[in-house]
């Protein structure tokens, strides 16, 4: 038995656009921003959805929006959604980034929000 829930929303812009992106999102959304340590090709939205993280990722290749979804046990997430018809397509620091049936992106990660809020929020499955 495990938990997961959908915790991070993700706009992945080209990396030669982040500066414009991070303007414009920041002024759209009205939301502060700030890169967490280590980790600059972040920019996180704060408080732009309130109980999920929003976050700017610079990327090479083409703008695409794409979820996190978080879980207590990775590996057994990651099975339910392969089983569900995803297919794994990397994995990267405790990451896996899923392709899913329509072609969108999706990242199971280990847990990161404050344990109250993961308990009133995830799903828990068999």
């Amino acid at each position: 038995m495990h938990r997961s829930r959908v915790s991070t929303l993700l706009i992945d812009v080209p990396q030669d656009q982040a500066s414009r992106a991070e303007t414009f999102w920041s002024a759209a959304l009205g939301a502060s921003t700030h890169s967490p340590p280590g980790e600059p090709q972040f920019t996180v939205l704060e408080s732009s959805l309130p109980g999920m993280v929003t976050a700017l990722q610079s990327i090479e290749g083409e703008a695409r929006y794409h979820l996190d979804i978080e879980t207590d046990d990775v590996d057994a997430e990651v099975d339910r959604l392969n089983g569900l018809g995803a297919i794994e397509v990397a994995s990267w620091q405790g990451c896996h980034t899923l392709r899913v049936p329509g072609g969108q992106l999706l990242c199971v990660i280990p847990l990161h929000s404050p344990p109250e809020l993961f308990a009133a929020h995830a799903t828990t499955w068999p």
